[in-house]
C-alpha cells in the first residue's frame, strides 16, 4: 500500500538480515519447477510491509508445494529486496526475467515502484499482480496488471457511503497529508462521494509529511461541529492527530482507511480513549470466522513469531490468485495466464473476487471499530 511510515531502527536492523531469494537459471515454465518472481521492499523505511507481504507469499507458495504444486510441478519463488525504491525494483525486475526466467510476478508492494515495474511487466506481457498497491493508476497501466487489494479511491467512496448511511452523518471534515499520494487520493475519494451519499463537506484541511502539531487545522474543524472526522492517513499521523482532536474537544466520529491499521500499538495506553469509537475499513479480519483465516493466521504465528497483518494476508491471496490462473490456465504461457486470471472466481482469506475491466477485485470491504481498546469487526460492506 503505499509509502508507508511505521517502522523502527531496531526493526529495519533485524530486516537487513532476513535472506534473500535464490536466483537460479533455467526456464520458468520448464524443468521440474515452474518460477514465480517475487518484489518487495525488505529493508528500509517501508520494509514491514514488505517483509510481512513477502512472508505471506512465501506460506502460499509453501502450501501449494504441499498439496503437490501446479501442473504437476513445484512451485520455486525468487525474490528481491527491491528497497522501496523505483530504480531498485526495476532492476530487480529486469533480473527476475532475463535471469531467472519467471512466468509472472507477484509485486510490487508499494504503488510508486509497482507502477514503475507495470510499465516493464506490460512490455514483457508477464502477469503481474500487486498484493498491496493501492493507487489507481497502477493496474491502468495494461491489460496483464492485476491487483488483489482496494484502490485509493475505492476506500474513501466506501468510507462516505458508510458514513452517510450506516452512522447517519450529515457533515464531515477532512483532515489529510498533502504530501502523500495514499492520503491526498483516499481524501479526493471521499469528499467527491459525500454529496452522492447526502453529506456536506463542511471544512478540509491539510497537513504535510512530519508534521506533528495539528491544532491550527483542528482548531478550524472544531469551529463546524462535524459530525465525522475523516482522517484517510497512516497510523503515525493518526495516533497524534486523534489525541490533540481530544484534548481540544473535537467529538466527532473519526473515520479512515486501511492505513489505520496498527493505530492501537502506536498510540500511548494512556490516550487509547482518544480513537474509541472511530471506524475505518480494511482488507480482512483476524476474528473471522472462516476456518482458512484462522488456520492461517495460527500458521504464521508458528512460522514468523508474530500476528499476520492485512498485508500478509493480501500476499498469500494474491499468489493464490496467480497460482490457480496458472492452473486453469493449464500452461505458463503468459497471454493464456492473464485471461485466466481476468475471468477467475477466487475465494480467499479477504473473501470472494473476481476482477472488474480494469482489474481491480471486486469484493466486500472490512468495517473496523475500536471500542474499549481494541479493534473489533463491524461488519463486511460492499459499496
Amino acid at each position: 500500500m503505499e509509502k508507508r511510515r511505521m517502522f523502527s531502527a531496531a526493526l529495519a536492523a533485524l530486516m537487513v538480515a532476513l535472506p534473500l531469494g535464490g536466483c537460479s537459471k533455467g526456464n520458468g515454465g520448464g524443468g521440474d519447477t515452474i518460477k514465480i518472481g517475487g518484489l518487495a521492499p525488505l529493508t528500509g523505511n517501508v520494509s514491514v510491509y514488505g517483509v510481512a507481504t513477502n512472508n505471506g507469499v512465501q506460506m502460499a507458495v509453501a502450501d501449494a508445494n504441499a498439496k503437490g504444486g501446479v501442473l504437476g510441478k513445484q512451485i520455486q519463488y525468487i525474490y528481491y529486496d527491491e528497497k522501496g525504491d523505483a530504480t531498485e525494483a526495476v532492476n530487480a525486475y529486469n533480473k527476475l526475467v532475463q535471469n531467472d526466467e519467471v512466468v509472472g510476478l507477484v509485486g510490487d508492494v508499494t504503488s510508486v515502484p509497482c507502477i514503475a515495474v507495470a510499465q516493464e511487466a506490460v512490455k514483457d506481457g508477464l502477469p503481474m499482480i500487486t498484493a498491496t498497491g493501492t493507487a489507481a493508476a497502477i493496474t491502468a497501466v495494461g491489460d496483464n496488471i492485476f491487483r488483489a487489494c482496494f484502490t485509493d479511491p475505492y476506500q474513501g467512496q466506501t468510507m462516505a457511503e458508510y458514513a452517510a448511511k450506516k452512522l447517519g452523518a450529515k457533515t464531515a471534515a477532512v483532515l489529510y497529508d498533502m504530501s502523500d499520494d495514499y492520503s491526498s487520493g483516499v481524501a479526493e475519494a471521499f469528499e467527491k462521494e459525500a454529496p452522492n451519499a447526502g453529506m456536506t463537506i463542511v471544512e478540509k484541511q491539510a497537513f504535510q509529511h512530519n508534521d506533528v502539531d495539528f491544532k491550527s487545522q483542528l482548531q478550524q474543524i472544531l469551529s463546524k461541529k462535524p459530525d465525522v472526522l475523516f482522517l484517510p492517513d497512516y497510523y503515525q499521523d493518526v495516533a497524534l492527530i486523534a489525541v490533540q482532536a481530544k484534548q481540544m474537544g473535537i467529538d466527532a466520529t473519526m473515520m479512515g482507511g486501511d492505513g489505520w491499521d496498527g493505530v492501537l500499538e502506536k498510540i500511548d495506553k494512556s490516550n487509547i480513549s482518544a480513537v474509541n469509537g472511530s471506524y475505518f475499513c480494511s482488507q480482512y479480519s483476524a476474528e473471522s470466522k472462516d476456518p482458512a483465516v484462522q488456520k492461517f493466521i495460527k500458521a504464521y504465528k508458528a512460522k514468523y513469531k508474530s500476528d499476520p497483518n492485512m498485508f500478509a494476508v493480501l500476499g498469500y491471496d494474491a499468489t493464490n490468485i496467480l497460482l490457480e490462473s496458472i492452473k486453469k490456465a493449464g500452461t505458463t504461457d503468459s497471454a493464456k495466464v492473464v485471461d485466466a486470471m481476468k475471468n477467475i472466481k477466487f475465494t480467499g482469506l479477504t473473501g470472494e473476487i473476481t476482477f472488474d475491466k480494469d482489474r481491480n477485485p471486486v469484493k466486500s470491504a472490512v468495517i473496523m471499530s475500536i471500542k474499549d481498546g481494541a479493534y473489533k469487526f463491524v461488519e463486511y460492506y460492499e459499496k
